[in-house]
């Protein structure tokens, strides 16, 4: 594991430092008090107090006695009178001070004595001011409420990414802006929810553990069932499952959950994700461009009260009006400077995929058009751009285009550069869904790894009948790296880390 180099000097002096904490959890012990006790005379919260004092003249007292607790994030003791700041667990600070007089010379030994930064405190006081003005806590007892073991990082040194995101936790404890992304993610999916509930749409949660994976072009993970003994798949997506929804009668239907997928881990890519996917009876990929531009425009107000969201680095990403939509093929002729069309010879693709270095081996033409725009195109859309009308071969699980031959209605919305949602007209036909399956049992046998499977379940209830039908897939994690700027890693509370 890398470190920043203040933080391996700090990992290297812990041993010592704990054997100190842990000695003070027995002179706790030893006094006849708790170290963890099971419950505290809380009254209060940091945010109330705040909350409720907001404009404190200076040197005031309240005659207002309240109980709270917090952890112990700044000390400074001197003599006669100790100061601390507590803080809770969404961050929220408020002045403590214990004075000899108010506390008694033994508890004030006490505290100087057991109490180091990073322990949970509980005080009970009078909330007044200080003579500096500062909203304080005039503390008349105090009880320790955790004692921490290992002492926290140094707060003036920046932990780096990759300590963030194995020690989460710790993150969460010293930074800030680690908090407010666990805020905006809790809305973020308020505010889709809420969306959804406004268009009737009923949320519903399908199988995670699957006979046969699909919904998606992916490597997934495999386990075993004691049970049933038999191999068993981490879902790639719940796509077969909310289909069959629609099928029962459940017309407008979606689910947020995690997906699974067994393939590489980057600044985009986790193999473990959080998606949102939503499936509307007679609608289309039209129907799902305005619903999924409304889901994230409304996540962007309801988070941040504007369409205009500064990011991480200063840039602001701008959600307003009506998004642009560019056609795949027109916009990769344009980019690469030929015609490029569903009907080009793979043989040209392959010459130009050389020509720009790029390693396809694939027998789908559309692979080699898609990879080709990602590398001529992909890149440029800072803006939310649909991109419209994909190829047919790459594409089983949706409908042919009603009026352009060799493509189907299928949409990529890309914000910033990546891409952040998927939208179908849904392949409803259960013959031509067969064919299509069939073609990737064929890919399958020639050794394509994210190839489908034959699901005969899944045909036999599009057999029963499935009306017209548009569906979305948005990923939660792009959502919020759209909103903030940060990476996924960032945007994930505890990522999987090697």
């Amino acid at each position: 594991m890398n470190q920043e180099p203040e933080l391996a000097t700090e990992e290297q002096d812990l041993p010592e430092q704990i054997a100190i904490r842990l000695a003070k959890r027995e002179r706790i012990l030893a006094s006849g008090h708790e170290a963890y006790p099971v419950s505290l005379a809380i009254t209060s919260t940091i945010e109330d107090v705040r909350l409720k004092y907001p404009e404190l003249e200076v040197d005031v007292a309240t005659g207002e006695t309240v109980g709270i607790a917090g952890r112990v994030m700044f000390q400074r003791n001197t003599g006669k009178l100790c100061f601390a700041t507590l803080q809770s667990g969404l961050g929220a600070r408020i002045q403590i001070m214990l004075s000899l007089d108010k506390v008694g010379e033994e508890n004030l030994e006490l505290y100087k004595e057991l109490v180091d930064l990073g322990d949970h405190l509980f005080v009970s006081g009078e909330v007044i001011t200080s003579k500096r003005g500062e909203l304080s806590i005039l503390v008349a007892s105090w009880t320790m409420a955790a004692k921490t073991l290992r002492p926290l990082p140094n707060l003036h040194n920046d932990l780096g990414e990759e300590y963030r995101v194995r020690h989460r936790y710790v993150d969460l404890i010293v930074r800030d802006r680690a908090r407010e992304v666990v805020q905006i993610r809790s809305k973020v999916m308020q505010s889709l929810r809420k969306t959804f509930t406004e268009d009737n749409f009923i949320e519903v949660e399908t199988p995670m553990l699957q006979t046969i994976h699909g919904g998606a072009s992916a490597r997934p993970f495999k386990t075993h069932s004691n049970a049933f003994d038999t191999e068993l798949f981490l879902r790639i997506a719940p796509e077969l499952f909310l289909k069959r929804a629609v099928v029962g009668g459940i017309d407008r239907v979606y689910e947020i959950n995690r997906n699974f997928r067994n393939e590489g881990a980057d600044r985009t890519h986790s193999p473990e994700f959080a998606m949102l996917e939503a499936y509307e009876a007679y609608g289309d990929y039209n129907t799902m461009a305005k619903l999924t531009q409304a889901l994230i425009q409304n996540a962007a107000m309801d988070c941040f009260g504007t369409l205009r969201v500064e990011l991480e680095d200063g840039e602001v990403n701008d959600l307003s009006g009506d998004w642009a939509r560019v056609s795949m093929f027109e916009s990769l002729s344009l980019a690469c400077g030929q015609e490029i069309t569903p009907q080009t010879d793979i043989a040209v693709l392959k010459k130009l995929a050389e020509k720009e270095g790029l390693e396809i081996d694939h027998p789908q033409h559309g692979k080699y058009v898609e990879e080709l725009w990602e590398h001529f195109v992909k890149g440029d859309l800072q803006q939310p751009t649909f991109v419209m009308d994909f190829p047919v071969d790459t594409s089983p699980l949706v409908r042919n285009h009603r009026s352009k031959p060799g493509v189907v209605e299928k949409w990529d919305l890309y914000i910033r550069g990546y891409e952040q949602a998927t939208g179908y007209s849904e392949l409803v036909d259960p013959v031509i869904q067969r064919e299509r399956f069939v073609e990737q049992v064929k890919l399958a046998a020639a050794g394509d790894p994210e190839a489908m499977k034959l699901d005969e379940e899944f045909l036999k209830a599009l057999e029963f009948g499935m009306p017209p039908t548009g569906g979305l897939g948005l990923g939660i994690d792009r959502l919020l790296m759209s909103l903030t700027g940060l990476g996924i890693r960032e945007t994930i509370m505890f990522p999987l880390v090697k």
